[in-house]
């Protein structure tokens, strides 16, 4: 049987998406924490009454300085690290897909860098677990190719 930190409450929601341009994907570089180096959609926390499509086009804003249109919800993506026999994090992150409108990726908030990738070239950074099936899922919801 797993035991459950009392603080914080788990599992918590976030949102994040992949927002692409002229077939290139919007990621961030974790600026902080135990992803700390690794490249990932930008997201973050779903705050107490937003909806969770909300929530990814603020935190891609935030954390990038773009602006997007969120399409559509690729999935659900659910993070477990446990220390032992404790849950250390839980995360049920929705992950979106949508197209870029306007500005330059810019780091800020928790991200060290932001940029375009090609597809092609996502093997050129270290990216979170999980994400490049992500990132492929969208893009071909969206009909991008490499």
């Amino acid at each position: 049987m797993v035991t459950v930190e009392p603080r914080p409450y788990w599992p918590r929601l976030g949102a994040s998406a992949a927002v692409f341009r002229d077939g290139a994907v919007l990621l961030g570089e974790r600026g902080k924490g135990a992803l700390a180096g690794m490249w990932s959609l930008p997201g973050g926390h779903v705050e107490p009454g937003e909806r969770a499509a909300e929530a990814a086009r603020r935190e891609v804003a935030e954390e990038t300085g773009v602006t997007a249109d969120i399409l559509g919800l690729v999935d659900l993506h659910e993070v477990i690290r446990s220390d032992g026999d404790a849950v250390s994090w839980h995360y049920a992150i929705a992950v979106h897909y949508g197209i870029w409108r306007a500005g330059e990726p810019v780091a800020a908030s928790d991200c060290r860098a932001a940029r375009f990738i090609t597809l092609d070239a996502l093997d050129s950074v270290p990216l979170t677990d999980g994400a490049e099936a992500y990132i492929r899922r969208a893009a071909a919801l969206l009909g991008v190719s490499v």
